[in-house]
């Protein structure tokens, strides 16, 4: 008979195991020596030792589910307690125990763990949805539109609560989605709407601009093009594909307009500067005749020189005034002599012009009269109020007599 601590062979072959509940058969052996029995059970013993760390080790360090685990500890706890081994099996039963405790611990650690990932997830999404109902009623299309896409790749990373919750918060949130899309929908809808009568708007500015380009009608087609350009820039934006062939015609009519205008005036501004100069020329031949001493040699060469002024065409607006105001000094002149001639001339104006003088003589004698008596008197202060007087009627009557002379008397 041979035997070791853990079990023994009996003078039959029969192998026994040793354990906390005595004695148990682990099987028969006739192939060979007690010891060679011994040494079998007790490599089986050793596979069974490995096979428990190599399980707690998946325990340990894998995602290895809890059912998965519990299955097989039931099948080494079924090896173990088959017997069939030689070795202590009553701690294999214990060490299967305490994987049994850890398999639960980490059940429940995973439990916990998955509801604190399901309140994490079901926050999450909630702030998704919120975030995606204020989306919703986001004019910023494009960055609004781009925001919610992010946000679908961040709700496919996240986990799924459980079905009821799941599918409420989903609705909400592609519920704010669709209202979104219907909105931004609408949106370019009307824009296309308007830009379609943008162009059609400016096809029509469009045609009237080109048919006014080839007209001479210089100011108001030019105030025409303004109010276009005003009318353009009201009538918004056409579709892209439309805006720059539009534009391009626009502005293509209005240049060729404006060129026409610009030669055309290049060739007015010329003409008129010769214009001034020569009307400069008559100005200064018609300042030669100041002062007027002969009337009738002077009006006849003004009127000369106004006939070829008349006879030249327009000049510069903005030397107008200086180069006209040259001849009205003369024309003033020539009528101021005029006058004078005339007043000189005329017997009625003279007979009144020789009356009042003497009117006024009469005046002027009486009062140094009466200045004299009241000298005589001693009233002196009526000989000054008188003086005063005086003075005003000899003021005038040196008037008069200047007025008699022009009368060349």
């Amino acid at each position: 008979m041979s035997s070791d601590p853990w079990g023994r062979v009996d003078e039959t072959g029969t192998v026994y195991v040793r354990t906390a509940d005595g004695e148990k058969v682990v099987g028969s052996w006739q192939a060979g020596s007690p010891e060679e029995a011994l040494a079998y059970f007790e490599r089986k013993y050793e596979g069974l030792v490995v096979e428990i760390g190599l399980l707690e080790k998946r325990v340990r360090t894998t995602d290895l589910s809890a059912k998965d685990a519990q299955t097989a500890i039931g099948h080494l706890r079924e090896q173990v307690d088959a017997h069939h081994a030689v070795g202590d099996l009553d701690a294999l039963r214990k060490r299967l125990d305490k994987l049994v405790e850890t398999v639960e611990a980490r059940r429940e650690e995973r439990k916990q763990q998955r509801a604190r990932q399901s309140d994490e997830a079901r926050t999450a999404k909630e702030e998704l949805v919120a975030e995606a109902e204020a989306l919703a009623q986001s004019d910023q299309w494009r960055v609004a539109g781009e925001r919610l896409r992010a946000l679908v790749d961040t709700w496919k990373g996240l986990p799924r609560l459980d079905r009821k919750s799941d599918d409420e918060l989903w609705h909400r949130f592609s519920h704010a989605r669709s209202a979104f899309s219907k909105r931004r929908k609408a949106h370019f809808a009307q824009l296309d709407a308007q830009r379609e009568e943008a162009r059609q708007t400016k096809e029509r500015l469009v045609a009237e601009a080109e048919a006014l380009s080839g007209s001479t009608d210089w100011g108001p087609t030019a105030a025409r093009y303004r109010d276009l350009m005003t009318e353009w820039k009201a009538a918004g934006r056409a579709q892209r594909e439309h805006e720059d062939d539009l534009w391009n015609r626009f502005r293509g009519a209005q240049d060729v307009f404006f060129a026409a205008r610009s030669s055309v005036f290049a060739e007015r501004d010329a003409e008129q500067a010769e214009n001034l100069k020569l009307k400069e020329e008559l100005a200064e031949e018609a300042e030669r005749l100041l002062p007027i001493t002969e009337l009738k040699a002077a009006r006849a060469a003004f009127r000369s020189i106004n006939e070829r002024w008349e006879a030249i065409g327009h000049v510069p607006r903005d030397a107008r005034p200086k180069v006209e105001g040259r001849m009205h000094t003369v024309e003033r002149a020539i009528q101021e002599a005029e006058e004078a001639e005339w007043r000189r001339t005329n017997p009625e104006a003279r007979a009144r012009a020789e009356g009042l003088t003497g009117q006024l003589q009469a005046a002027v004698d009486k009062l140094k009269a009466q200045i004299e008596q009241a000298r005589v008197q001693g009233n002196n202060a009526k000989a000054e109020k008188l003086e005063r007087e005086l003075e005003g009627r000899q003021a005038l009557l040196d008037q008069a007599l200047k007025g008699l002379q022009e009368f060349g008397g």
